[in-house]
């Protein structure tokens, strides 16, 4: 059974150019130079506990995040009080681009489990491009990949079936657990329920019912929170009228 790696804070002091996390949020080709520069201006906080937030949507924006160790949900506000979730960042993921626009965080960011994050001040960030070419390219990669996202899951809500939206979250989430050196088919699920209906646009009754449909068809094993893929080609078979979808989701070694 796959667990969460736990880091003590000490760990959390390394420096950029050891961490295991480069190779997902530091610019590929980075002198080791720039990297002793970049690592100067993070800040690794201490660990946030569950529910703690890392900003409020409205928030000035100062910094971006990434993801040390936890998982980290981002969200907005209905009229009717209710949240409406946009993400939910793993290690190796940024958080908070998206106020680089109006100033100010557009969503809120809260930590689902016990949590630590990596802290970048934006200006001094930007500072820092003007003298690393890599590391500008680097941030508009990230943008990008930001941009990618959030417009695969535009096309994925509007077209798809609901089979074919928990599908699509659940090998979403296999292949960022492998990239990031952990089981791609045994796993916990730091979310509820709920807050994948949210995420996916379906309710709470039909996310529970098409988990216990999947555990029917042997597709996967579920204990609470506990998710084991049984049959990984029968979720890229629910996909198979979503080519491009497919095609973004699959491992890829």
């Amino acid at each position: 059974m796959a667990q969460n790696k736990v880091v003590s804070i000490e760990k959390l002091k390394i420096a950029c150019k050891t961490c295991g996390l480069s190779t997902l949020c530091l610019p590929l080709g980075l002198e080791s130079g720039d990297i002793e520069k970049l690592d100067g201006i993070i800040e690794r906080n201490r660990p946030l506990r569950k529910g703690a937030h890392l900003f409020e949507m409205g928030d000035d924006f100062h910094n971006i995040y990434v993801v040390k160790t936890g998982t980290v949900k981002t969200y907005t506000q209905n009229p009717d009080g209710t949240e409406q979730v946009v993400g939910f960042h793993l290690p190796g993921e940024v958080m908070g681009l998206g106020g680089l626009e109006q100033k100010r965080y557009g969503c809120s960011a809260k930590a689902l489990q016990t949590t630590a994050v990596c802290e970048v001040p934006f200006k001094q960030l930007e500072d820092l491009t003007t003298s690393i070419p890599n590391l500008q390219h680097q941030m508009f990669r990230l943008m990008s990949k930001e941009i990618s996202r959030d417009t695969s899951l535009m096309v994925l809500l509007g077209k798809s079936t609901a089979e074919e939206r928990l599908a699509a979250f659940l090998l979403s989430l296999s292949s960022r657990f492998y990239h990031r050196g952990f089981s791609s088919t045994d796993f916990n699920l730091s979310m509820s329920r709920q807050e994948i209906g949210s995420y996916l646009g379906l309710a709470l009754e039909t996310v529970s019912r098409l988990f216990t449909h999947f555990q029917e068809e042997k597709i996967l094993l579920v204990n609470r929170k506990h998710v084991e893929i049984l049959n990984m080609d029968g979720l890229y078979d629910l996909l198979s009228n979503q080519s491009s979808c497919l095609e973004k989701l699959r491992i890829q070694s």
